[in-house]
């Protein structure tokens, strides 16, 4: 994980999304795609740590976020403003998508 990111779960998770834009993704260590979206989020988290926070949920340790969020597939990225959710991808997402998806949720 990198240095813009944190590791959410249910103890931290609700504080993490209630204030501004947040970006969550869904992962889990044996996941492929997983594997291919994970530099493309920090990277993005990187670049844009002034206009959203970045968090990540392994989904096997935190069954129960999954289930609360419904997802379904991983890797899903879920985009927070204020504690609501404003959009979702399912899928390996590139920065630039991200990008557009932070700016439209505001």
């Amino acid at each position: 994980m990198g240095s813009h990111t944190s590791n959410l779960d249910d103890g931290n998770f609700d504080d993490f999304v209630k204030n501004g834009a947040a970006v969550v993704d869904f992962w889990a260590e044996w996941c492929g795609p997983c594997k291919v979206m994970g530099p493309i989020f920090s990277e993005a988290a990187e670049e844009l740590r002034d206009k959203a926070k970045f968090g990540k949920v392994d989904v096997d340790a935190n069954p129960e976020l999954a289930q609360r969020f419904q997802v379904l597939s991983i890797p899903t990225l879920i985009f927070f403003r204020d504690g609501h959710q404003v959009d979702r991808y399912s899928g390996i997402l590139l920065k630039e998508s991200i990008k557009e998806k932070i700016k439209s949720s505001r």
